[in-house]
């Protein structure tokens, strides 16, 4: 080997090392350049509240005392305008002294720490800055960096164990003069760490380390990425970049810990921080509460997981599987409805490293035997469950687990049956109880009959105290005010029409029927209907403004009226015959396109298991029997990765039945806030004091006996009986 050549091979070696060091070191560089830019943005938010805030408002700190008028006259109008001068500036003002422009400027500064303590950076994808884009670019750059990292360290490590010796040797065999002072071994063994280095460089999987090592590096250079192909990111997958933005310590996650933890009592709260969770098998960025989350799941062993809709509940339990998993467990079963079955596919091949089998459809009892032998994620349905014969599962996930609330159903029977014997289960549901505490101690009962014995649900006396210090064991639920920081505003507004004469005369005759689901239709019938007109000005408000719109009803012939007056914008329908996979496909095109859309799903088959934050705004054209089942629909937008505020708009009619059901809606929701909203009570912690108890006076009878008496009471209401 040629002088030449050696230097080659040592500058090779050296540089192979350098670019490892760069890149391991990539992911905590990166990091800390993120939280100067996360900090530059909340200084620029905070500057910005405080100069909108009138210098008036610094009275609440001082107090009558001191005198702001002269301040005022001399320009310090705002909070702002006051923290940003010096006393000496202050003190130029006629009127204000040396000890008033102290107490001013210290006012300030306590009033802008309260300010810094509140704001939370949201990016803005409407006016896209320049500093929230370069901040997406690191924040780009951190995803792929560790990313790189985890899939090349072991190799690189390897590899330097074999470089780092060599070089010193074979740099001597480099340097024509170190090699003509070296005699005997010296020079023997610097041709020899020479010969073995250039060897340990040509091989075929060093060469592919080294392109690898070059793409991460790339990858992990902020500057690599454009602005719009950033934004475009952040629209496809804004949870990721919220989530990995929380834990640096911005926008997303709630300073409320005691919330984030459901307020679980400090002694178990102890216990469960103090569970470990393996994020090995792990792809996706955990936030805080899901970290607590997890390790409640995996401490408690049996639980309820009743998170509000759009908290990431399913990446919660893929983070309890993928633990178990890394720590040897094999077999784990998935249970939910045909509806979400692709999603949790979807989910599980995105967020782990597991495999995912699908026991449902074509082929399952072949899946079936595969994951009997090898393991892994089944997900099968509720009703293809009780078909299947299946080896005993480490852990159960039943997802929208209130579907089996009834343990005489059919569907509840099979999920019984693999829950008793396994060792670990997760019940998943945003709503635990839509009509009795009954049916939330039924859940309980089938994971553990010990707490369900202890919960009284008829006595009206105890009422919620008594209720969630029973299951604080058991169920575990947060909000999304508790903990979604970044998360845009939901709008919800009741948009109440009057009928035409030909919606009166539509209406009067679907009564006249005794046909109560005519009745709930009754409303689009006419040509000049008032809810389609409003609607259609709702459509039209949302195309001026280049948003999307989900349209949700209960009825096809609702779907097929409405789709027939907006129009073009409608991009698919999504209905109980469309088939679990097509669905996801209706919501991608619909996401896809650029600008307006519309998005029309009959509610109880799109209003549960879809992902839709390309909406911000939600129409629901007529009120449910359940408070669950819109909540549900209007959480297919509202939910972790929105990045806009969601307007929702709930149409109904005056003097209809949508009074009726409104009414009803309103006394379950009083009873699932009572009872099950928090999993334990905040009158344990000090700063929050129950007001009152009262069981709300809901009808304690079966759903088909209150549409009776709705029909009735519309009839009596109408003059027709």
């Amino acid at each position: 080997m040629t002088n030449a050549d050696a230097k080659a091979t040592v500058a090779t070696a050296r540089k192979l090392r350098e670019q490892a060091q760069a890149l391991t070191a990539a992911p905590k560089r990166l990091r800390e350049l993120a939280r100067d830019q996360l900090a530059g943005l909340t200084e620029d938010e905070v500057a910005a509240r405080l100069a909108d805030l009138p210098v008036s408002a610094l009275r609440d700190v001082l107090g009558k005392r001191v005198r702001l008028g002269q301040a005022e006259v001399a320009g310090y109008t705002t909070v702002g305008s006051v923290d940003t001068a010096t006393a000496t500036q202050l003190q130029a003002a006629p009127g204000v002294g040396a000890a008033t422009a102290r107490q001013l400027l210290d006012a300030a500064a306590l009033v802008r720490d309260r300010v810094a303590e509140d704001v939370r950076v949201r990016l803005d994808v409407d006016e896209r800055p320049p500093a929230q884009a370069a901040l997406l670019a690191t924040l780009t750059a951190i995803g792929h960096a560790d990313r790189a990292v985890s899939a090349i360290k072991e190799p690189l490590r390897r590899l330097d164990r074999e470089v780092a010796p060599l070089l010193e040797d074979a740099g001597r065999a480099a340097r024509r003069l170190s090699m003509l002072f070296s005699w005997g071994g010296k020079k023997q063994s610097a041709r020899s760490a020479l010969s073995q280095l250039d060897e340990v460089l040509a091989r075929p999987e060093t060469l592919v380390l080294r392109e690898n090592l070059a793409e991460g590096l790339l990858a992990a250079d902020p500057s690599s990425y454009g602005r719009d192909e950033l934004w475009r990111a952040y629209l496809a997958d804004a949870a990721s970049f919220n989530a990995l933005l929380s834990t640096l310590g911005g926008a997303g996650e709630s300073d409320d810990q005691e919330a984030a933890r459901g307020f679980v009592p400090e002694e178990l709260n102890r216990e469960i921080s103090a569970t470990s969770l393996d994020t090995r098998l792990l792809t996706a960025t955990l936030r805080g509460y899901q970290v607590f989350g997890a390790q409640y799941v995996l401490h408690r062993g049996r639980a309820i997981l009743g998170d509000e809709m759009g908290l990431g509940k399913t990446v919660e339990a893929l983070a309890v599987l993928a633990h178990l998993a890394a720590k040897g467990q094999q077999w784990f079963l998935v249970v939910c409805p045909a509806s979400v079955q692709v999603n949790w596919l979807n989910e599980i091949e995105r967020h782990t490293g597991l495999a995912a089998h699908s026991l449902h459809g074509p082929g399952r009892d072949v899946a079936a035997d595969r994951w009997n032998r090898t393991g892994g994620v089944a997900v099968t349905t509720f009703g293809t469950l009780p078909k299947l014969d299946l080896a005993q599962a480490v852990m159960v996930v039943v997802d929208e687990a209130h579907q089996v609330k009834n343990p005489a159903a059919q569907r509840s029977r099979g999920v019984r049956k693999v829950v008793e014997t396994a060792p670990r289960a997760l019940f998943l549901t945003g709503t635990p109880m839509e009509n009795r505490v009954g049916e939330f101690r039924n859940l309980v009962g089938y994971l553990q009959p010990d707490v369900a014995e202890r919960i009284d649900a008829g006595d009206a006396l105890a009422g919620a105290k008594a209720f969630r210090r029973t299951v604080a064991p058991v169920y575990l639920r947060r909000n999304q005010e508790d903990v979604l920081g970044e998360l845009p505003d939901l709008i919800e507004v009741e948009d109440w029409v009057r009928f035409t004469r030909e919606d009166e005369a539509a209406y009067l005759a679907a009564v006249r029927s005794g046909n109560l689901m005519a009745v709930r239709q009754g409303a689009f019938q006419s040509a000049s209907s008032a809810k389609l007109e409003r609607l259609a000005e709702i459509v039209s408000e949302a195309r001026e403004d280049g948003l999307k719109v989900l349209i949700f009803s209960n009825f096809l012939a609702v779907l097929a009226a409405v789709e027939r007056k907006v129009g073009d914008a409608v991009t698919g329908r999504i209905s109980g015959s469309v088939p679990p996979a097509r669905r996801q496909e209706i919501v991608d095109a619909f996401t896809a396109k650029e600008g307006h859309a519309v998005l029309l799903g009959q509610i109880e088959a799109s209003g549960v298991g879809l992902n839709v934050q390309a909406a911000s705004v939600v129409v629901i054209a007529e009120p449910q029997w359940k408070p669950g089942t819109e909540e549900q629909a209007i959480a297919r937008a509202h939910r972790m990765g929105q990045v806009r505020k969601v307007q929702v708009h709930r149409l109904l009619a005056k003097d209809s039945v949508d009074d009726r059901i409104r009414e009803i809606q309103e006394g379950k929701r009083l009873l699932f806030d009572e009872f099950a909203r928090k999993s334990e009570v905040k009158e344990q912690d000090r700063r929050s004091v129950d007001t009152g108890e009262h069981r709300p006076a809901v009808p304690d009878v079966p759903e088909a006996a209150l549409e009776r008496r709705v029909l009735a009471a519309e009839r009596h209401r109408l003059g027709l009986d």
